[in-house]
């Protein structure tokens, strides 16, 4: 971020007469140059600067915590498909245990005849 800081030149003269003991008159001039900064400006800089600051980590916030979603409902998807799976793989399982005790039951039978 660039802060611009605007500056202003002043100069001022100063013109002082002194009447010495003896009658005659001394003046002096003064000239000062100066450079004066105008705060106000650079506290509008200030308060806008912080203004976007504020606002860039609002959105940094935001598209965290959009981001931490689309996890979380990515990885709620994941187990509800591996539950899923699981219990496809557990009636798979007691389909074809049911059918090997029903074949070793009609072989039992086939076998006392």
């Amino acid at each position: 971020m660039i802060a611009a800081v605007a500056v202003s030149c002043t100069k001022s003269t100063k013109t002082e007469k002194v009447e010495n003991a003896d009658g005659t008159v001394t003046t002096t001039t003064t000239t000062e140059t100066g450079v004066g900064v105008d705060t106000a400006k650079i506290n509008r800089a200030k308060e806008n600067t912080q203004a976007k600051i504020d606002e860039t980590g609002k959105k940094i916030d935001n598209a965290a915590e959009e981001a931490k979603n689309k996890i979380d409902a990515t990885a709620d998807k994941a187990k509800e498909d591996l539950h899923k799976a699981g219990q496809d793989v557990k009636d798979a399982a007691a389909k074809g245990a049911s059918k090997v005790e029903e074949g070793a039951r009609k072989l039992k039978e086939d076998l006392k005849k």
